[in-house]
């Protein structure tokens, strides 16, 4: 049987589960995930290595239309892995119409690549209603192979790997076989602090931080990290840090545990807050940050 290898990019729209669907086909977690949308910014791959197969998943950022600066770089992602896809995985769930994104389901049917529909959370919904979703999808989306999932509780999942490795073009790895992202370790440390933000303060404040790491030391027994987290307003600041400092310790405590699971090592993490005013719509910062 001949090698088969190729770029699965996962796209939908925000809050449909794509973070929680990589994490369950790759079998790690990359992304995070929070109840809140538009939590995933970067497009993380995930690599999966068979004996005769390689896949790389590929997350990205939910479809938003752009109202920062930051949003023209997360869509940036999204328009990149819809051309450089060998098989596009597009996401949607029992709450939302095919409709939702006219635009994008035209641009769906006009690409060469093999599409699959996955409609997920399929656990939130009736059978009956689940069926006429997959006729609608059937539907407005003819050339694509159409797949009722629950990530969350995995249902479906197995099978929708086993039709990805169908569909999967033959072609060498891209990768080294122990491959299984194409992130650093500094950048999932940041992710970890990021969802724990996103965990802990409410309304507009995780959309205003970023996390960037300022040092990372590593030493035998322990990973010794300082990060900033940036805000845009002086006022977001205090409210990160909380009455004596007790937010921003609670913060540093639950992504130290995480870390250390990740890392497999003792972490001392310092998080300090500074201000970068407006960094959503200033392109000389987002670039510093990696956007």
């Amino acid at each position: 049987m001949a090698f088969k290898s190729g770029f699965v990019n996962i796209i939908g729209n925000p809050n449909v589960g794509k973070s929680t669907l990589l994490n369950e086909l790759v079998g790690e977690k990359l992304s995070i995930i929070t109840s809140k949308a538009q939590t995933t910014r970067h497009r993380i791959l995930g690599i999966v290595n068979g004996e005769e197969f390689q896949i790389i998943f590929s997350d990205t950022p939910g479809i938003v239309k752009p109202v920062y600066k930051l949003h023209d770089s997360m869509m940036k992602f999204v328009r990149t892995a819809i051309t450089d896809a060998d098989i596009i995985l597009y996401v949607t769930d029992v709450i939302e119409t095919w409709d939702k994104n006219v635009q994008f389901i035209e641009k769906l049917n006009k690409v060469a690549a093999p599409v699959i529909v996955a409609i997920n959370k399929t656990d939130l919904s009736k059978p009956e209603a689940i069926d006429l979703l997959i006729t609608e999808w059937n539907t407005h989306v003819p050339k694509a192979t159409v797949m009722p999932i629950s990530a969350k509780m995995r249902f479906n999942v197995p099978n929708l790997f086993k039709t990805i490795l169908e569909k999967l073009p033959e072609g060498p790895a891209y990768y080294p076989v122990d491959s299984l992202t194409d992130k650093p370790e500094r950048f999932f440390v940041t992710e970890i602090v990021r969802e724990k933000i996103f965990l802990n303060y409410q309304q507009e404040i995780p959309y205003s931080c970023e996390v960037v790491i300022d040092s990372f030391k590593e030493a035998e027994d322990i990973v010794r990290i300082n990060a900033i987290i940036h805000v845009m307003r002086e006022s977001q600041k205090g409210i990160i840090i909380g009455h004596k400092g007790e937010m921003l310790k609670k913060v540093g405590t639950q992504a130290r545990l995480d870390i250390e699971k990740f890392l497999g090592k003792r972490v001392y993490i310092g998080l300090q807050v500074k201000v970068a005013l407006d960094w959503r719509n200033n392109e000389k910062i987002l670039k510093r940050f990696g956007y």
